[in-house]
């Protein structure tokens, strides 16, 4: 059997003949595998939705519990045969929940990461290295200039201003499901005990995060109909990067505005968007961890996809290693 004949793109997303499913599809298909709660991954309307625990849980508090006909729990590590196709779902790393999707068949081996990142991160289980004969990686940083730094120095760097400009707020620019958490919980890891401020579209994937046993310390609301503006003076406000632009934002006293994101290695990027403190703080593998895991994996082929496809296909061949992208449509880096 060809690889190709295993998986293939279609416009709907990854597609498996001889189990007769998608992955992560972007639009309604009879039985989608999703790898994680983020939007351009997990979408409402399918018949059946394959996924871990808390990616249903996930999409069921984004999508209301109608999300799909029916949904089945993959729980990590464990084989499920899907018309002859043996599929197991292991960690990625980058948001709670996040998968990456084994798919085997005839004694081939294909891995589909979803997105994933290798920095050690409090709020999910760990990416774990799959062999196999060929492993889908995302590439949304697959470019050499992209190296993330330890997220324990952006997060004391925000410390570090909160405690200059104690009569000004902090608004941290953060996305609502992955982001805004690891980074409550940087601070949290990092001593800061005060109360966290979010915005109210935050509130109830942090209050899941809580209910799975990730400790985010004192979590209040970012209102300031009932105190003043004054009240915030020295406060951190976590939101998600749409609400700085509006005017929820212009409540709070003289804020600094910080934006939590990989894409913050790029100065005029964060110029652009009237950052004050950019913290490079990504939730998807930066250069070196693509290439390392592409290594790790042990696989014979690689096909890339979402993101800079072209310089990590270049780095494969150099390499020895075959690869071609996959020209995927339809995902974003809602989870950057």
């Amino acid at each position: 059997m060809r690889a190709s004949d295993l998986l293939h793109p279609r416009p709907e997303g990854l597609y498996c003949p001889p189990g007769d499913f998608f992955i992560d599809p972007v639009r309604p298909v009879n039985r989608a595998l999703i790898t994680h709660g983020h939007s351009d991954h997990a979408r409402s309307g399918h018949g059946s939705v394959l996924a871990t625990q808390q990616t249903l849980d996930i999409m069921g508090l984004r999508y209301g519990e109608d999300f799909a006909g029916t949904t089945q729990t993959a729980r990590l590590g464990e084989t499920i045969a899907l018309n002859g196709v043996d599929v197991s779902f292991h960690p990625a790393g980058h948001v709670l929940g996040s998968a990456q999707i084994s798919v085997e068949h005839q004694g081939r081996r294909i891995v589909a990461s979803g997105d994933y990142k290798r920095q050690k991160d409090a709020t999910c289980a760990p990416f774990e290295p799959i062999r196999c004969d060929i492993f889908i990686t995302e590439a949304t940083f697959g470019l050499p200039v992209f190296r993330h730094p330890p997220d324990t120095e952006e997060i004391a760097r925000l410390l570090k201003s909160a405690a200059q400009f104690p009569e000004r707020s902090h608004l941290v620019g953060a996305y609502a499901l992955g982001k805004a958490q690891r980074v409550m919980r940087l601070l949290r890891d990092a001593g800061y005990d005060k109360p966290l401020y979010i915005h109210g579209a935050l509130a109830k994937l942090s209050a899941y995060y809580q209910s799975q046993g990730i400790d985010l310390g004192d979590l209040e609301p970012a209102t300031v109909e009932s105190g003043a503006k004054q009240d915030f003076a020295g406060a951190i406000v976590v939101g998600p990067p749409s609400a700085f632009a509006d005017r929820w934002a212009r409540r709070f006293p003289d804020p600094i505005s910080c934006f939590a994101s990989g894409w913050m290695r790029i100065r005029q990027r964060a110029k652009q968007g009237g950052v004050e403190l950019p913290l490079i703080i990504s939730d998807h593998a930066d250069w070196d961890e693509l290439t390392a895991t592409i290594k790790e994996t042990g696989a014979a082929e690689i096909w890339v996809t979402h993101g800079r496809e072209e310089a990590l296909v270049r780095w494969c061949e150099l390499e020895g290693i075959a690869a071609r992208p996959l020209h995927l449509v339809g995902y974003e880096d809602e989870g950057d």
